[in-house]
């Protein structure tokens, strides 16, 4: 998806959410789609939500931080009916073990971006502390 123009990238991000919604692990799929995104150092303020790009301002970019990843998951599972009733925040979290921070995608009982995949929120670690929580709003 991430090598075509705007309207194929649309296109395309339309049909794979479309595949999450029978997918065996809707959210294991949508880490694996992020993978390939084009990666930058910074684009996006993770403290500041006014500036955060809306879902289609994010295709349009095409420029995917850490942060932005993460917001790309978070789009991808609430633009499907699947997952039109769960509940999603944004935690930014500290892991006092090794002072690393944690860019978490809270999905119900799941969090997603721990180490590169998703755990239940009950198995990170006790040294993970979320810094600043999010909740994003529904998308329609």
């Amino acid at each position: 998806m991430f090598n075509k123009k705007y309207e194929q990238r649309l296109a395309a991000w339309h049909d794979f959410r479309q595949e999450l919604e029978t997918a065996e692990d809707p959210i294991a799929s949508a880490v694996d789609f992020y993978r390939s995104a084009p990666i930058v150092s910074i684009h996006t303020d993770p403290y500041d939500k006014s500036r955060w790009p809306d879902p289609w301002e994010l295709v349009n970019e095409n420029q995917y931080c850490d942060f932005c990843i993460l917001l790309g998951i978070c789009y991808s599972l609430q633009l499907t009916d699947r997952f039109s009733e769960s509940s999603f925040e944004i935690h930014i979290a500290i892991d006092r073990a090794n002072s690393a921070t944690y860019y978490l995608l809270y999905v119900d009982n799941i969090a997603i971006g721990w180490n590169e995949t998703y755990v239940e929120i009950s198995d990170l670690p006790q040294t993970v502390v979320s810094q600043k929580v999010y909740a994003m709003p529904k998308l329609q």
